[in-house]
């Protein structure tokens, strides 16, 4: 049984009372890859990502890297889970290079929702890195945070990460029309959920914050 609240280091709810950050836990995945929280290391894969023509656009990858900014999105990481905002994980493939990113984000957890949104650098696609870092995430998250619902949201152009999704087990329930702010336009999101076979109590309740995840 994983534990999920760390005992130090805790936040302040609205209500004045002390809130405890979540613990990202090490999660091994499929093939020899591992999941595993940021670390300041990791700026050579946060460089990289900058340099990708789509990724800063849909997440807060900065679109000009300098040490600064990336520690600042690794310091961005870190914060998902003081606010208990949401586990953002690093995927490390069977080399032990880290080559992308995988976040469980609680906004919605209220509602018995969570959402994942996950990236991987050029250089280490094609070998399956999302597609195991995704059934990784979502089984740990449907099994030991016995989270209802989880969503993601492709836009209808990108295919692989349609097929990523759907080889996971997700199904796609509709168009979103203009749900989402990618660079200055407003972009249509394919809906995808994948649904627990029971209803449960959420074992992280959700924060207080009104902070939104990273991807």
């Amino acid at each position: 049984m994983v534990e999920y609240l760390s005992e130090v280091g805790r936040g302040s709810r609205q209500d004045g009372r002390m809130e405890q950050p979540l613990d990202v836990p090490e999660l091994a995945a499929g093939e020899g890859f591992t999941l595993r929280p940021w670390r300041l290391s990791d700026l050579d894969l946060v460089r990289e990502a900058a340099e990708d023509d789509h990724i800063p656009l849909i997440t807060t990858v900065p679109s000009l890297f300098s040490d600064a900014e990336g520690v600042a999105f690794v310091e961005r990481q870190w914060e998902r889970a003081t606010t208990r905002a949401g586990y953002s994980f690093v995927i490390v493939n069977p080399a032990g290079e880290p080559v992308g990113n995988v976040g469980l984000w609680l906004k919605d957890l209220g509602q018995g929702r969570a959402s994942l949104g996950y990236w991987v650098v050029k250089s280490a696609r094609g070998r399956g890195a999302a597609g195991f870092a995704l059934e990784a995430v979502a089984g740990w998250a449907r099994r030991e945070l016995r989270i209802p619902r989880l969503e993601l949201y492709v836009e209808p152009w990108n295919s692989a990460s349609m097929r990523t999704a759907e080889r996971v087990g997700f199904q796609r329930e509709g168009l979103m029309r203009s749900w989402q702010q990618v660079g200055a336009e407003r972009r249509d999101m394919f809906m995808y959920s994948l649904l627990s076979d029971g209803a449960a109590t959420p074992l992280v309740q959700p924060s207080h914050r009104r902070d939104q995840g990273d991807r």
